[in-house]
Formats: structure tokens, C-alpha cells, sequence
């Protein structure tokens, strides 16, 4: 049972290739690489929008927002 051999992984290979092909497995490392890289990129962009001033999203009110009002008038609506 313990650990597979070299030959063991060179058929668990053959086999692999044998099903999805030589074009279709190219295709899905290129893929998973530019999702890694998009990944990366995205936590770069994200790491250096934070440690800048904290903005909040859209349409919600800060406490500093909060102290020049007393009350909040919002306009209910129905589904239709």
C-alpha cells in the first residue's frame, strides 16, 4: 500500500493524457497560470487600496455622516 512508485505515476500519466489529450491538458495550464496570475494581481491592488484612507462603499452613511442628521428618510417601495 505506502507510496506510489515512479512507475505508477507514469501510467497514472499515460493515462491522463490518453483521455483528455495533449491540446486539452496545454489549454487548462495556461488557464489555472492566468488564474494564479489574475489572483496574484488582484492581491497586489488590494493590499495597496487599504492601507490608504478607508472609504466606505456607496450609499451608506459614516458616523460622520451620522452626527449632522437625527433621523434618515428613506422612501419605501413595493415589489411589483
Amino acid at each position: 500500500m505506502g507510496s506510489f512508485s515512479i512507475w505508477h505515476w507514469l501510467i497514472v500519466l499515460l493515462i491522463v493524457v490518453m483521455v483528455f489529450g495533449t491540446k486539452k491538458l496545454k489549454n487548462m495550464g495556461s488557464d489555472l497560470g492566468g488564474a494564479v496570475k489574475g489572483f496574484k494581481d488582484g492581491m497586489k491592488d488590494g493590499s495597496t487600496a487599504d492601507s490608504g484612507a478607508v472609504n466606505p462603499p456607496a450609499g451608506q452613511v459614516t458616523s460622520s455622516q451620522a452626527a449632522d442628521k437625527t433621523t434618515i428618510d428613506v422612501e419605501a417601495k413595493q415589489k411589483s
